[in-house]
């Protein structure tokens, strides 16, 4: 007899039928004190219980550091895909909380996902054994764990909260530029090697240049990214993409976000910034606040930049995004784009009974239908599209991560080589035309030399030529960089779906948002023999080289 439980008769009958799998688990949440905390300690408990009962343990699973609160845990994942493939039909931990402390995950473990896959579970310290009639009480138990997570889960909010009002630092690494101090982990210091980076940065903001500009330049002086140093130092063991994909020249590949989350940090000011994010239990970061929304405390330390260069660089920031005549920035700029001519779409009212906000090609505002069509979408449409594309990608991250990971991959491939050839493809028409003008240009020289145009007609179409010229080539050079940045893109799925899991439940969108997520929606128009356009809008996320496409007909 053992905590409960004691097995003769049919149960020793049974007892070689079954394959046993262990599974632990501990994390910060529990703060458990004592030996019988551990893993190694839940483990051996465990074991010897399985062993006293006949059972033969086929895996042990150990989630150390991972919260109960959901289902994001490796070793989990791992045993609930072996149970699946019938490789286990027991499932023993110490107690029920080491499942899980989230009661709807956790009771839909117990109600349906052991018994559909034929699998007995015991929780050992609680009395449970799916077997036997003696599990009333393992709702009432999944509900008191949860409320004591989420009692633990105010408690330390609280405290970050206060020292946030109190101006100390809290975060787990001190921002790029800086170091901890030793004597006060919640005071920062100049880092006197990484500041220099930090300040060049911000230097050639205040030129008027942007993070895309920037982060050629560091690429170009051979300067290591943050998570390169972290890495040396040994604060983290952690490599970006680009470092995985060219282990020699990847350290020096700064992230698009991470330049500009630099640039709008006012701790380089000498302020603590804290409470940056919507917090919620359960799911945990939301989304972002808005800046006016955090908790500011200045003076807390030594400044990189002074006030007056920080202010400038963030209305310099803001100002690469063009005003409308409202002074209203527009929510998709610079990322909607003409999938013909590759302009940008433009926004405006129409001039109906009642207006309506709508984009349209630049090129086709500009040069009319001879050039490019409209490619018109009303601004409420793509609005509620991508709302609805980022909250449906976001909540099937939510229910299978691993499965969505999984068909990213396998996909990611395909798609890349799909847009590399239609990249291709655009690069040679281009280079067709410039050599198209070349030929005119000799034809012209040609042709006043014999008398036939005068030399004002030769100067006026030598200028016009020369100028399409020019415009070809920089797009040209444009293309062959980005062909070369989408050849050597990395497929990070499991980064992706752990960035868009935030975004399950957002009811609007924001700049900061849509500039996280997505590097560009590009917009498609074809019209039938009805004379009825069909308009198809691709969203290419950041993380992901991989269009989700929506169709919307007008």
């Amino acid at each position: 007899m053992m905590n409960g439980f004691e097995y003769t008769g049919v149960d020793a009958i049974l007892a070689g039928s079954f394959r046993a799998a262990i599974y632990c688990r501990l994390s910060k949440d529990d703060d458990l004190d004592g030996e019988s905390a551990s893993i190694a300690n839940q483990r051996a408990m465990l074991e010897t219980y399985c062993e006293k009962q006949g059972w033969e343990v086929v895996a042990v699973y150990q989630d150390d550091g991972y919260t109960g609160l959901n289902m994001e845990r490796p070793d989990l994942k791992r045993m609930l895909k072996a149970i699946e493939r019938r490789q286990i039909n027991l499932v023993v931990t110490k107690d029920l909380s080491r499942l899980g402390r989230n009661y709807l995950q956790t009771g839909f473990l117990i109600e349906d996902f052991f018994p559909r896959n034929g699998v007995r579970y015991i929780a050992m310290n609680d009395g449970i054994d799916t077997m036997r009639d003696n599990n009333d009480i393992a709702p009432f138990k999944n509900i008191l764990n949860e409320m004591y997570s989420k009692d633990i889960s105010k408690k330390v909010h609280s405290s970050y909260l206060l020292k946030a009002q109190k101006g100390q630092f809290t975060g787990c690494l001190a921002p790029f530029g800086y170091r901890k101090d030793p004597e006060d982990k919640n005071h920062l210091l100049i880092d006197e090697e990484t500041a220099p980076i930090v300040r060049r940065l911000f230097a050639w903001a205040l030129e008027g240049h942007g993070p895309n500009y920037i982060r050629r330049r560091l690429e170009e002086e051979k300067i290591p990214c943050p998570t390169y140093w972290n890495r040396v130092r040994g604060f983290r063991n952690v490599s970006t993409k680009w470092e995985k994909k060219d282990p020699v020249n990847g350290r020096y590949m700064w992230d698009f976000s991470v330049i500009k989350d630099i640039l709008m940090n006012p701790v380089y000011t000498g302020a603590i910034a804290s409470q940056k994010k919507e917090y919620r239990f359960k799911i945990g970061t939301i989304g972002e606040k808005k800046p006016e929304d955090w908790i500011v405390v200045e003076n807390q330390h030594e400044p990189i930049v002074d006030r007056k260069t920080f202010d400038i660089v963030q209305r310099k920031l803001k100002s690469r995004q063009r005003p409308r005549q409202t002074g209203e920035i527009s929510l998709f700029a610079g990322l909607i784009k003409c999938g013909e001519c590759g302009k940008s779409l433009t926004i405006r009212y129409t001039n109906d009974k009642h207006p309506k906000q709508i984009y349209s090609c630049k090129t086709y505002n500009a040069y009319g239908k001879q050039h490019c069509t409209q490619h018109r979408v009303e601004y409420d449409t793509l609005y509620s599209l991508v709302l609805n594309k980022i909250r449906e990608c976001a909540r099937a991250a939510l229910m299978d991560g691993e499965a969505v990971a999984g068909k990213l991959t396998d996909t990611c491939e395909a798609e890349q080589k799909g847009q590399r050839e239609a990249l291709e493809r655009s690069l040679t028409k281009d280079e067709e035309r410039i050599d198209v003008l070349e030929k005119m240009v000799l034809r012209l020289y040609e042709d006043m030399v014999a008398g036939r145009i005068s030399e004002a007609n030769f100067n006026l179409l030598m200028e016009k030529t020369q100028a399409e010229q020019a415009e070809l080539k920089a797009k040209v050079e444009e293309g062959r960089k980005k062909l070369a940045d989408e050849i050597r893109l990395a497929c990070d799925a499991r980064q992706w779906v752990e960035a868009i899991q935030e975004y399950a439940d957002i009811t609007e969108l924001d700049a900061a948002t849509l500039n996280r997520l997505i590097k560009e929606i590009v917009v498609h128009e074809s019209i039938d023999s009805e004379k009825t356009r069909h308009i198809s809008i691709e969203i290419h996320f950041n993380l992901k080289p991989i269009p989700e496409v929506e169709q919307v007909t007008a």
